[in-house]
């Protein structure tokens, strides 16, 4: 999995003031919780960058003083009037402590009911999941192999494994859709039919001889 390393700096004064000497300073300031303590930290807004402004799922290593605490991404906040970083909280990864985090998916394999003619509609991009940290990956795939057209994958369809999926299961996630072509063509088809119990056409009668 992808981890962004942050070199940052431990905290030591605080309120309005203090924030806005270190934005001044193209500095971000931080948290890290879900250790066993909590973390007030700041660092370059450049480096948050690989990790904020992606939609994959990474690893943040961040580094203070000698320590080096091993996070994922918790909530962000920005500037309401110019929309640039103004704080992060990022959750330790304790080995034996479950966390909450939202993975994104990964559709593979080729839909028969895209083959069929019908479109591919994605619902969801992503799940949120109860795991311990060494179950964390970049992605969970959904393989949409048997997709048919007018058919859903739901939540409780994807397969997570050695994690608990916090998502209602019945939420859609992928379904095929009938494009308006094959629906014109559907019909085409059920009009040139002959219908249901139609009596076949009388052979013509031979012509009499002279």
């Amino acid at each position: 999995m992808k981890t962004v390393t942050i070199e940052g700096q431990l905290r030591t004064e605080f309120g309005k003031k203090a924030t806005r000497e270190l934005r001044s300073q193209e500095l971000v300031p931080g948290v890290i919780y879900g250790g066993a303590a909590e973390v007030n930290f700041s660092a370059p807004a450049k480096a948050f960058k690989p990790l904020v402004y992606t939609a994959e799922f990474q690893l943040a290593e961040v580094k203070i003083a000698d320590k080096t605490y091993k996070c994922i991404l918790k909530d962000l906040q920005f500037d309401k009037v110019d929309d640039s970083l103004t704080h992060v909280d990022l959750l330790e990864l304790v080995e034996d402590k479950k966390v909450i985090a939202t993975l994104p998916l990964k559709f593979v394999g080729n839909s028969i009911g895209v083959k069929d003619g019908g479109k591919l509609v994605t619902k969801m991009k992503s799940l949120k999941v109860k795991t311990l940290p060494k179950y964390l990956k970049e992605n969970i795939e959904v393989d949409i192999t048997n997709l048919a057209v007018n058919e859903n994958i739901r939540v409780e369809d994807v397969k997570a494994e050695n994690m608990e999926v916090m998502n209602s299961p019945r939420i859609p996630v992928a379904s095929v859709v009938m494009t308006r072509q094959l629906k014109q063509e559907e019909a085409a088809a059920a009009t040139a039919a002959p219908a249901k119990g139609a009596a076949a056409p009388a052979a013509k009668a031979p012509a009499a001889k002279k």
